[in-house]
């Protein structure tokens, strides 16, 4: 009992074994949880103690079923710009075949639903517990709407109009979809109660590493920012830093200049009814309230501080999913697929992952002294297989960090002696594939970086991100100081150089501003699963996926066509539903 309660306190609890149990119906639709696989109440009983189960085993589908495969962060991250690494890793999903991809039902579709009918359930049973205060049930009944409203989401984006599982006991598993803009109507009422039911962090019951009032504040500014962009006119433009990877000189590879590239925004189906503007305001109005203290407080950390373990429940984490280190069920493979785990605790060498990175036209997007690729991304590192001949790689492949490694600059003319720190007596170097890409430092800081699956946390809402939306959303209804306020915020808390409306690098128009807070978007929250979600919510996903010209820095194809724009229904619950016909355009 006492480590289900260790648990409980940061979020992935160990839930009793009976929590487990909980099935999926394999001969009928995903949507529905099978009920005479569910405890019930008699099983449980009526108690704090049995409340919180309830809720532990909704937070529990996070890791059980979606992250603890390797689906997660997969399916959402993948898909994108920006995002690169070995051809086999991204596989079929990450070159734009969604419908060969088996992990979209089990993790995205099936995983989501899961959750839903395990919230749907655990809320009936609280709602009618006796020995409960008011408060406690109040505030657990919050957590579980706040879970729904969550998937809710991820499954909007990622497959448009989509079924709502209805809350009652009994129904007819025969679903229909339904539009985009009542989905997003359940997901904002789901949040808006949860906002008046859920504790403050500053309460005195509030528990670490749950969510909390401002988490479904937080979220709510976001849900109707991503209504908002989707509702802007077709023609809207958007900047964005892009272009073909590399160039071919003499026969030699090298890195192609990043281009300026004006894309305008296509219209997607669903939205046109929508008010932008009157979206952008609640969005504003919600994060206005995270910000002045309303629901909880909230502060951006150090950047020094912010991706340290001990800190991964402070108040900048809106919403994380926790893992614990070395359990064989609540665990998660971010630790790996970013930083790749050591031959030992302390050991100098990588023995297996590391493998997904960001482009290097992300890379030069940032100022020179920003932290987030001084300190953020890894420098030099060597893998289990560099012992023998002595070597190591280094990134970035320029004049600054060759002559760091190597002592010669580009042209190969020998410059100097090899700088700290990278004077260790290793032979360090550059190659132009998958083995050196911009990684990660974000999951570095682990219990044991030697274990597969370590316990990195995964940030699925950051008060960054609702900083950003903030000023993304004050730009859209003209107030562009204000917007710029927002902006430099997360700016200065990097080192980067402040945002302004004049100078060499003026910001004058809203368009400017616009393209200078979405791509701040790609660097602060870069490798935590947005950037997709960015490009398709503001219309410019087939353009900004097409620039780079058929494959990224990795050879990875990031041709796509319209089909992309929304992920395929599993083809099971097509034959399984009979409320619903056909699949997503471009997926029969």
């Amino acid at each position: 009992m006492e480590k289900i309660n260790d648990y409980i306190n940061t979020l992935v609890h160990k839930p009793y074994i009976v929590l487990l149990s909980f099935v999926l119906l394999s001969s009928c639709s995903w949507i529905q949880e099978d009920p005479s696989s569910l405890v019930t109440d008699t099983t449980i009983g009526d108690s704090d103690e049995a409340c919180a189960q309830w809720v532990t085993g909704v937070y529990s589908k996070w890791i059980y079923d979606m992250f603890c495969w390797g689906y997660f962060p997969r399916m959402l991250e993948f898909d994108a710009d920006y995002i690169s690494g070995p051809d086999w890793l991204f596989g079929t999903f990450g070159a734009g075949n969604f419908q060969g991809e088996p992990d979209l039902t089990d993790a995205l579709w099936k995983g989501c639903y899961g959750l839903i009918g395990r919230a749907n359930n655990a809320e009936r049973h609280i709602a009618v517990m006796e020995n409960i205060s008011k408060a406690t049930k109040n505030n657990a009944i919050g957590e579980l709407k706040f879970q729904k409203a969550f998937a809710y989401f991820m499954l909007v984006r990622a497959y448009g109009d989509v079924p709502i599982q209805p809350e009652t006991e009994t129904f007819d598993r025969n679903q229909a979809r339904k539009p985009v803009t009542e989905v997003y109507d359940y997901i904002i009422a789901q949040l808006e109660s949860a906002t008046r039911m859920l504790y403050k962090n500053t309460d005195p019951a509030y528990q670490v590493g749950h969510v909390s009032a401002g988490s479904a504040a937080g979220l709510l500014a976001k849900v109707y920012a991503t209504e908002a962009a989707y509702a802007m006119p077709a023609g809207t433009e958007v900047i964005v830093r892009t272009g073909t990877p590399y160039t071919t000189d003499s026969g030699n590879k090298r890195y192609a200049p990043l281009q300026t590239r004006s894309f305008y925004k296509q219209s997607v189906p669903g939205y046109e009814a929508l008010d932008p503007m009157q979206l952008y305001q609640q969005a504003a109005d919600w994060a206005e309230a995270v910000l002045d203290g309303t629901y909880g407080d909230y502060q951006l950390l150090s950047y020094d501080q912010l991706w340290v373990k001990a800190n991964c429940n402070a108040s900048e984490f809106l919403f994380s999913v926790n893992t614990v280190s070395g359990d064989a069920t609540y665990k998660t493979s971010v630790h790996t697929q970013y930083e790749g785990y050591l031959t030992a605790p302390n050991s100098d060498f990588i023995q297996s992952g590391g493998w997904t990175g960001c482009t290097r036209h992300w890379y030069e997007l940032f100022d020179h002294d920003d932290y987030r690729i001084t300190k953020g991304v890894r420098h030099r590192w060597r893998n289990y297989t560099q012992r023998e001949s002595n070597s190591g790689f280094y990134y970035p492949y320029d004049d600054e960090y060759t002559i760091m490694a190597t002592g010669r600059n580009l042209a190969g003319d020998w410059v100097k002696a090899p700088v700290a720190p990278f004077n260790d007596g290793v032979n360090y170097y550059y190659s132009t594939d998958a083995q050196c890409l911009a990684f990660t430092t974000k999951y570095e800081d682990v219990t044991d970086p030697s274990i597969d699956q370590a316990d990195a946390n995964w940030p699925f809402l950051r008060l960054a991100d609702v900083i950003l939306i903030y000023a993304e959303a004050l730009n859209e209804l003209g107030k562009p100081g204000d917007a710029l306020i927002q902006l430099n915020k997360v700016r200065e808390r990097s080192n980067a150089d402040r945002a302004s409306m004049g100078g060499s690098k003026a910001l004058s128009t809203k368009e400017l501003r616009r393209s200078a807070i979405l791509e701040e978007r790609a660097k602060e929250l870069a490798c935590e699963a947005d950037r997709r979600w960015d490009l398709i919510r503001w219309g410019i996903y087939l353009d900004a996926m097409n620039a780079l010209g058929g494959t990224d820095d990795s050879g990875v194809n990031k041709n796509r066509t319209a089909r992309n724009l929304l992920f395929p229904l599993p083809q099971q619950e097509i034959n399984t539903n009979s409320a619903i016909n056909g699949n997503n355009p471009g997926w029969q």
